[in-house]
């Protein structure tokens, strides 16, 4: 977390208030009134009200609660207390929240839906809150079996999201699916940025100097590497470049011009920090 957000707990607090809410009006508004499940507890409260009329507020207490008393016994003290507050709010806010349909396409609702439950996830990443449920037992599963949680949490989430199928078909289901492939990737974004960056390696046997010359010219971020060749074993350069969206191409071009041979490898990079292009 952030030094500046952990020195302020009432910001954080107020954070996790809007965050928890923002997954609310996702769950209330988009996935509960065309009763599609897409993972988690709040999912299991949809399939359980669509399959015996039980409140979903009231389900999503229960499930929490039994995760508190999971946590408590399995695992660490500091892991209780991060969800414990977020585990009470989430149905308290649920329940106060009125639920109706606000689309009445089904896709758009998921698609819609799935937006908004990512960025109150996000934001609950942001400050290290939770709002509990079945994020419990991932962590469990960690401690005492070594398996990665986002491999088990994806386990769990498809249980709940088959279970579609039992209770308004197959095309919920699908819906369910799409609306936690949307949910993922608007978090990596969103959680990541959305202005990208590449870092590129050059090589060239003989314009190395031209190249770097042109990279500095053109005001890009450049550091040279001095490095020995597997095959020849003779000392050469790589030139290492940061550039953003908008400069990929044209620098490509640019290299390619001197040196139509030059060996360059891309690599997608999430964030710069300090420098020029950092945040």
């Amino acid at each position: 977390m952030p030094k500046n957000l952990r020195k302020k707990p009432i910001i954080n607090f107020l954070i996790l208030i809007v965050a928890l809410e923002i997954i609310v009006i996702s769950i209330n508004f988009f996935y509960s009134p065309i009763e599609v499940a897409a993972g988690g507890s709040t999912g299991i409260a949809i399939l359980l009200n669509a399959s015996f009329g039980i409140n979903t507020a009231t389900s999503v207490l229960v499930i929490n609660v039994i995760m508190i008393i999971l946590a408590f016994f399995f695992l660490e003290r500091k892991v209780v207390q991060k969800i414990t507050l977020g585990s009470f709010l989430l149905p308290l806010f649920m329940y106060l929240t009125p639920s109706f349909k606000l689309v009445d396409d089904s896709f758009l609702a998921v698609t819609i839906g799935g937006i908004i439950f990512a960025f109150g996830i996000a934001m609950l990443y942001r400050i290290d809150a939770s709002s509990g449920g079945t994020t419990v037992p991932p962590l469990i599963i960690r401690k005492y079996f070594h398996i990665n949680t986002a491999i088990s949490l994806l386990v769990i989430d498809f249980i709940v999201t088959f279970f579609n199928i039992f209770t308004m078909g197959l095309n919920a289901f699908f819906l369910a699916v799409f609306s936690l492939i949307i949910t993922s990737v608007v978090m990596r974004y969103i959680e990541t940025g959305l202005d990208h960056k590449f870092q590129i390696q050059v090589m060239s046997l003989h314009k190395t100097k031209e190249i770097q010359e042109m990279a500095l010219n053109v005001d890009h971020s450049l550091t040279v590497y001095d490095v020995r060749g597997g095959y020849s074993d003779n000392q050469k350069e790589i030139l290492m470049l940061v550039v953003d969206n908008q400069s990929y191409g044209p620098l490509l071009r640019a290299i390619h011009a001197i040196d139509p041979e030059a060996f360059i490898i891309t690599s997608n990079v999430v964030k710069v920090h300090g420098g020029r292009l950092g945040l």
